[in-house]
């Protein structure tokens, strides 16, 4: 999904407490101080969930690994690939992220 390029400039004054405040709050999640202002002026909820950056990168490995043992059986290095636990390893992943997505909506 490609991200719209952003072209407007909105310009605020504030102290240079109130200025801290926002960057300490933008920190604190991880965001720019632009998408925090963003989110924050457009009513939207913020929510972060600690160690879920651990699980993506424990995902993305995994479909690395996925990636070359498909690569592998294409090539008829390998032939005995065990589908049944990869899906089912997937499987518990995608049902423990889905009660997370519930739990902060």
């Amino acid at each position: 999904m490609q991200r719209e390029k952003k072209t407007e400039i909105i310009t605020l004054r504030v102290t240079p407490r109130t200025k801290g405040r926002i960057q300490t709050k933008a920190q604190e999640l991880k965001l720019t101080v632009t998408d925090y202002l963003c989110l924050c002026g457009l009513g939207k909820k913020i929510v972060r969930v600690e160690g879920l950056d651990k699980v993506l990168s424990e995902l993305k490995a995994q479909g690395r690994n996925l990636n070359q043992l498909t690569t592998l059986a294409n090539m008829g290095k390998i032939t005995v690939v065990y589908g049944d636990r990869l899906a089912e390893g997937y499987a518990k992943i995608s049902e423990q992220l889905r009660r997370l997505i519930q739990e902060v909506s």
